[in-house]
């Protein structure tokens, strides 16, 4: 399961970076073998009488060595290319994977998700993945191949000294498993307090300008100070509890060394092991224990990365919207006894409209009716828990998503522009666009004047958001956008609400080129501004209390008639002094 979790769900990646890695170490041995056959040849002189030094083999064992510097530079680059490609190569189409998922997704499962988190994830996560599959893998897998063939080799030369070696493995791996528990909920809670610290730091950048303008700058932003100080805590506590428990395991193992020694020390004496056995057994034990350091440390790291690998993998599991069937040639819309909740809040209860194919329709009520949540339903950012939502007779929880946001436009209130030029972020519509299309579009909703007027006209970049730009401009663009994507059913959230009268009547001028034709929905707020709509739906408590047309609803001496005279008598009111 780690392995799976630290291959983000593809353990099979592993197999060649962990082979070549494998084979690099084993090549790593030729030069130790060479040593030590250089070091029987010489003590064989001097240990048995009669036995001259071989001078041309002990010369051809030096040549050898230096021949393997070069095959030994051949393994490594090989090990090299294939844990490093296949470690980015994996975590950069793991990226791309994860975005796509996340767009696939019902909007409530990533926004119950915090941003920093989710971020977080992407770059943080992935990271140590990367370094996982470049670094701690091959060369753990390596670094416990290397001590079992040693092992195996060394008990054909002397059976008691192969297992002192190695006689308190079985504590460090009794040692590690009792203290795994305890790295995987330090490790956990350290991650905890890493991810709320990059959530609190992104809620202070993003929030900066009320932080300065209440003067909750510096020491006095708590929230954030109180998430570094737990991260700083998880951190020492993490290091404190887990590195002296695999520093201890590092000392028991390397215990093995000076256990062997002494046995050895003891044979030699008593005429039952040779002077050439045991100067082998010192100098492979003077390095063999070094590949097994690297498998406690490499461990206990990878144990750490490995919950970075589960969270992503756990992401990947939630499930995406599907549908498989293409959307109709009819765009009328019909919601039939729809039900949702958030939570446990109910936000819409038993709603049922129709909405006519190339209508104008209205939603109008006070905050928290349900306008945006039906806005949601429509264009499948969300199902309903009951009912059903329908495009043109059709279920739109069969139609496959894609398919059906290429026939849904949606104009937001809070217009989002990417970091890139204006022509670029018109061209979201339709990506195939051409330039022309791209200012006809323009032209139609208005902006085409104002671009022009830019230092590089449609190839000017915008700030992240569109904060080089005012608001009036902003939702101009987005209108353009929507007219080069032509869908028949555009979603108007109310554009006009926090805008100045000229800008807000170009934006009429731009919206009623936007809605010729279409099935059109708009939330509104100023009344005045849908009064000519085919049916105002007028929503509150999750409930539709009225639905008409503008002469009807005022005559009903209902909701939407007590708001249209509320309304007519804020437009006199003023700040006075």
């Amino acid at each position: 399961m780690k392995l799976y979790n630290i291959t983000i769900g593809e353990p099979k990646k592993i197999f060649k970076p962990a082979l070549y890695g494998v084979l690099s170490n084993i090549i790593n041995v030729l030069p130790f073998a060479l040593a030590i056959e250089a070091v029987r040849l010489i003590f064989s002189s001097f240990a048995q009488p009669g036995i001259t030094l071989d001078l041309a083999r002990l010369w051809l064992v030096c040549g050898s060595m230096v021949l393997t510097i070069f095959v030994m530079f051949g393994g490594e680059v090989l090990a090299y290319r294939a844990a490093y490609r296949g470690a980015y190569l994996l975590a950069a189409t793991g990226r791309v994977k994860l975005a796509e998922h996340l767009r696939k997704l019902p909007l409530g499962a990533i926004i119950s998700r915090d941003s920093g988190g989710l971020s977080n994830m992407m770059m943080g996560d992935f990271a140590l993945i990367e370094h996982s599959l470049s670094h701690l893998v091959p060369q753990l897998i390596g670094a416990l191949v290397l001590p079992l063939l040693a092992f195996l080799l060394l008990l054909f030369l002397d059976w008691r000294m192969a297992v002192t070696m190695f006689a308190a493995l079985p504590v460090v791996i009794l040692l590690t498993m009792l203290t795994a528990k305890l790295q995987l909920r330090l490790g956990g809670g350290h991650m905890k307090a890493k991810i709320s610290a990059i959530n609190r730091l992104q809620e202070y950048l993003n929030g900066i300008r009320v932080i300065k303008a209440h003067n909750l700058t510096g020491e006095r932003f708590i929230k954030l100070e109180e998430a570094f100080r737990n991260l700083m805590t998880a951190s020492i506590k993490f290091e404190s509890l887990v590195v002296p428990a695999v520093m201890a395991a590092i000392v028991c193992i390397r215990a093995g060394l000076p256990l062997m020694v002494f046995i050895g020390v003891h044979l030699l004496l008593g005429g039952e092991l040779s002077i050439v056995a045991f100067v082998t057994f010192l100098l492979i034990g003077t390095r063999i224990f070094d590949p097994l350091t690297t498998v406690l440390i490499n461990f206990a790291e990878l144990s750490y990365n490995e919950q970075a690998g589960r969270r992503i993998v756990e992401l990947y599991t939630e499930p995406i919207m599907r549908g498989l069937e293409v959307p109709p040639n009819k765009y009328d819309i019909t919601l039939e006894q729809v039900t949702f909740q958030y939570g446990d809040s109910f936000v819409l209860a038993n709603v049922s409209l129709q909405i006519p194919e190339g209508s104008l329709t209205a939603f109008v009520g006070p905050s928290g009716g349900g306008k945006s949540t039906v806005f949601k339903l429509i264009a499948r950012f969300y199902d309903p828990q009951q009912g059903r939502v329908l495009l043109g007779g059709k279920d739109i929880k069969t139609i496959e998503p894609e398919l059906l946001l290429e026939k849904i436009s949606v104009v937001f209130q809070d217009v989002y522009l990417f970091q890139d030029t204006i022509g670029n972020n018109i061209r979201m519509g339709r990506q195939s666009a051409t330039q022309q299309e791209v200012e006809e579009a323009a032209q139609r909703a208005c902006c085409h004047t104002f671009i022009m007027q830019l230092p590089q006209g449609y190839n000017t970049p915008v700030g992240e958001g569109g904060c080089t730009l005012s608001g009036g401009e902003k939702q101009r663009i987005s209108i353009a956008r929507a007219i080069l994507k032509d869908a028949p059913v555009v979603l108007l959230d109310e554009a006009t609400a926090a805008l100045d009268p000229e800008n807000e009547q170009d934006i009429q001028k731009a919206i009623n080129e936007l809605i010729h034709g279409r099935t059109v929905i708009v939330i509104a707020h100023k009344l005045k501004t849908v009064s000519t709509a085919d049916q105002i739906v007028v929503l509150a408590d999750g409930q539709v209390v009225e639905q008409g047309q503008h002469r009807e609803l005022l005559a009903g001496k209902g909701l939407y008639s007590q708001l249209w005279d509320l309304q007519q008598t804020m437009q006199g009111w003023r700040i006075s002094s």
